[in-house]
């Protein structure tokens, strides 16, 4: 007999959109070997056997003035987090072409703190140019907060996609953040959307969340149809209000990643901190509707190279997306 999940997966692939008013228990109840079956289902109809991979470079940490109860870049807690400027454009350049090198086609830089001004924006502008006109990568920014005449000028200096994470549900929002709220975040990709930037939204599994948040979190990025979606499992780190939070197990990641896949069929689900977590550098969550991860040098690690996620995926038989080739 058809699982619940399989005949779901087929009708998606057919055309149908899960809402909110839908009744989304086969995702929490069903096997969970055939909820990723139908996840992957879905993942090989929409993207085919394309992966998109990017790296992320830290341009200015720590001292953050927001108190995200996950983060060791927050200036409210002692973690032992790296704090230094932001970098110039000449290490933008450099640490960029050797990814670019490397076989990666997305890169971008990611700071701490609520935003991005004054002499900072200035660089982050200048090394946006040069990337735009040294590489032939595709660009990306993670800079907070923003309005639409920043949004606008990273735009003209290159940036094709602006990273702004939602993290989790509306509801349990306010027990991960206070310093700014989830109407800032939604304001926020807004903002980016109108400068004609493409969205990459996601946020952190494990926070202390329930299942119910999560597929609020999936239905609010699906009603706001971003096009990436980075999904970071929390690995608790001390000195941060999370940092006794219990790691989440395999089975719980599994199922998680999948359900994004049934509520956002043709978005870029993608693996990013706490990949480590999975064992297999996320191997089963490629065959559970995941496409796309971060690689190389970031803030959280994947525990895998550049090299070793090219060659894992080729062994997957999958390659990389083809207009990166």
């Amino acid at each position: 007999m058809e699982s619940r999940s399989s005949q779901i997966a087929d009708e998606i692939i057919k055309g149908r959109r899960l809402t909110r008013e839908d009744d989304m228990d086969f995702l929490l109840e069903d096997k969970l070997e055939e909820v990723c079956e139908g996840a992957d289902q879905i993942r090989a109809y929409f993207c085919g056997e394309k992966v998109d991979f990017c790296t992320i470079v830290n341009g200015r940490g720590g001292r953050c003035s927001e108190d995200c109860k996950f983060c060791a870049q927050s200036g409210h807690y002692t973690t032992g987090a790296e704090v230094h400027k932001f970098l110039e454009p000449d290490e933008f350049v450099a640490d960029a072409k050797a990814n670019e090198l490397e076989g990666v086609k997305r890169y971008s830089i990611v700071t701490s703190g609520r935003d991005l001004r004054g002499t900072d924006l200035e660089k982050a502008l200048e090394a946006y140019q040069r990337l735009s006109s040294e590489t032939k990568l595709h660009l990306c920014a993670s800079h907070g907060l923003l309005d639409k005449k920043i949004f606008v000028l990273l735009k003209e200096a290159g940036v094709e996609r602006y990273h702004a994470n939602i993290e989790t549900s509306e509801r349990f929002f306010p027990k991960v953040c206070t310093t700014h709220t989830f109407q800032d975040k939604l304001a926020c990709i807004a903002g980016a959307k109108q400068a004609g930037l493409s969205v990459c939204s996601g946020g952190i599994l494990g926070l202390g969340e329930d299942w119910m948040d999560r597929i609020d979190m999936a239905l609010t990025l699906s009603e706001l149809q971003v096009d990436s979606i980075p999904l970071n499992i929390l690995i608790p780190i001390t000195g941060t209000p999370f940092g006794e939070n219990k790691k989440l197990e395999r089975e719980e990641i599994l199922r998680s990643v999948a359900l994004f896949r049934y509520l956002n069929p043709d978005a870029d689900i993608r693996l990013a901190g706490g990949r480590i977590l999975l064992g297999d550098s996320g191997r089963e969550a490629f065959c559970s509707g995941v496409n796309a991860a971060i690689t190389g040098n970031m803030l959280t690690t994947s525990g895998n190279t550049i090299r070793e996620d090219m060659e894992m995926i080729k062994e997957m038989g999958r390659v990389l997306d083809e207009e990166d080739q």
